[in-house]
């Protein structure tokens, strides 16, 4: 089983519902376009460019159907798409085209000069420009495409564990490592999510997060498209429009990461904000602080659910009922369909309910590793488990509560301190607007807590207000030593804080902070 064929025999079933609106040209698709689009890729990709099977090729663009068109063209050539992330720097991109050397890169107006140099570095690597990009000597997109045949191209020999996708994670504990997302991982999140998720054809899901990331391409649009739903694309967020857009294309499921819903939360047009035809919200990313969960639930009625998922495991990994989703507020769910799941402890044993460990995760939709990296491959997978270096408590119904990533836990005189359980009570204090914590080295204790705060816009909280404000929600040790103002967090593309740039900006550059 493969994922190479998933467009077409949609489009076969379904040829003139509509699939995709791209919101920043208005064009609207049916699958039936989507898949003669897709297979005019596929043509110029094979016949022009001289693409095969095995050979990875990259876009480095904003959000556009063009996205769609290459992920859907990789599949049915056995191409291996490794998507660029437009946000790094030029030498961060440079290390991940070197790692996977793709021979086709195409191009957003706004990157051209970044692709060139990156396609220097790369012997044989050709550039595609998008949405009209004029690079002297290459062909643009769209000619592209209508100089191309619109037939489905002769199938090619693929199994379940064939590369799809390239996928490079964030790199916050060292170079960037490219996840081998393969056909038949594709393919079971689409089973799995459906499953789960009881998504239908009549579902509507806008897409706001970037296509790079496993969130965009995996979370909903390929799980909607195998059933028959429909996508709205987005180039970028806008937050004030994109209330517009949940509201006027009448959307279903709605995901989004912790900044963003802070983001519509403090918008004009929020308290305006229509959302009768919205099934649920999900919150992924990073864990979605309870107080936003409870203002958001207050001020609209609306559900809430929090999602979770790695790009290496899925992503979609647990789910629950909207009923659920109230008194277990906090909890990412129980797992998913065709899914196993386990705690460990340091010693490879299962822990008792309730206690905390690290999450593991067996199933067809795990990555097959990563690329030209055994020894992270060895590492992270394991007998068939991935070790997801999150740590997790399961309580005595089923349902699984992230405590934070095992690289953050503080461990102080000792004791284990969980990052996540520490942040949500600086997060309930109505000063706080942020919160991340991190460990300092300390000769008596080892490690011990240091929380960076972003105040609430009209307020000046101080440290000693925030730590009395913990008396009798945490144990001492648990307790920060030090508490640091700033301005914002640096985070991610995808809504997690870099703890990494934390450390480098407080203990590297400012080791007494």
């Amino acid at each position: 089983m493969n994922a190479s064929d998933l467009l077409r025999t949609r489009a076969t079933l379904t040829p003139h519902r509509e699939a995709l609106l791209e919101l920043d040209t208005g064009r609207r698709f049916t699958f039936a376009a989507l898949n003669l689009r897709v297979n005019r890729l596929a043509d110029f990709l094979r016949k022009q460019l001289g693409v095969q099977a095995g050979d990875r090729i990259s876009i480095l663009a904003h959000n556009s159907v063009a996205y769609v068109d290459l992920f859907y063209a990789a599949g049915k050539t056995g191409a291996i798409l490794a998507p660029l992330n437009w946000r790094l720097v030029g030498q961060e991109l440079a290390y991940i085209a070197n790692d996977c050397k793709p021979r086709v890169l195409f191009v957003g107006p706004e990157f051209v000069d970044m692709a060139k140099e990156i396609a220097h570095m790369i012997p044989d690597c050709r550039l595609i420009g998008l949405e009209g990009t004029e690079i002297p000597g290459i062909i643009t997109y769209e000619a592209a495409l209508e100089a191309a045949s619109d037939e489905e191209p002769a199938p090619v020999n693929l199994s379940g564990d064939d590369p799809y996708c390239l996928l490079y994670t964030s790199g916050t504990t060292g170079r960037p490592k490219g996840a081998i997302i393969s056909h038949g991982q594709v393919l079971w999140n689409c089973i799995n999510t459906v499953a789960s998720w009881g998504l239908t054809e009549h579902d509507v899901s806008p897409i706001f997060v970037p296509l790079f990331h496993a969130g965009g391409l995996f979370a909903f649009l390929t799980p909607l498209f195998y059933i028959g739903g429909r996508i709205v694309l987005a180039r970028s967020l806008d937050v004030e429009d994109s209330l517009r857009v949940i509201e006027q294309e009448r959307c279903t499921v709605i995901l989004g990461v912790p900044t963003i819903y802070q983001m519509w939360f403090n918008s004009q047009r929020f308290p305006q904000a229509d959302f009768r035809h919205v099934r649920w919200f999900v919150s992924g990313g990073a864990p979605c602080p309870k107080p936003l969960i409870k203002a958001w639930r207050e001020t609209k009625g609306i559900v809430f659910r929090q999602g979770y998922g790695l790009t290496e495991v899925g992503p979609n990994c647990f789910t629950m009922t909207d009923e659920e989703s109230v008194p277990k507020t906090g909890s990412v769910g129980r797992p998913i369909f065709h899914s196993h799941m386990r705690i460990i402890n340091d010693k490879d044993r299962d822990v008792p309910i309730g206690e905390v460990g690290e999450l593991l995760i067996k199933g067809h939709h795990i990555c097959s590793g990563y690329w030209n990296n055994p020894e992270a491959t060895a590492k992270a997978i394991r007998d068939g488990w991935f070790y997801t270096g999150d740590m997790a408590w399961q309580d005595d119904d089923g349902f699984y509560y992230i405590v934070g990533r095992f690289k953050d836990m503080i461990i102080s005189g000792g004791e284990n301190i969980y990052a996540t359980e520490v942040e949500a009570v600086f997060l309930e204090h109505p000063d706080v607007a942020e919160a991340a914590l991190i460990g300092k080295p300390d000769e008596k204790f080892g490690e011990i807590g240091l929380m960076v705060i972003v105040p609430r816009a009209g307020t000046s909280p101080t440290e000693e207000i925030l730590l009395r404000a913990c008396e009798g929600k945490l144990a001492r040790y648990k307790v920060p030593k030090h508490v640091i103002f700033t301005e914002a967090l640096p985070y991610s593309p995808y809504g997690k804080v870099q703890k990494t740039a934390l450390k480098e900006r407080y203990l590297t550059s400012h080791p007494d902070s």
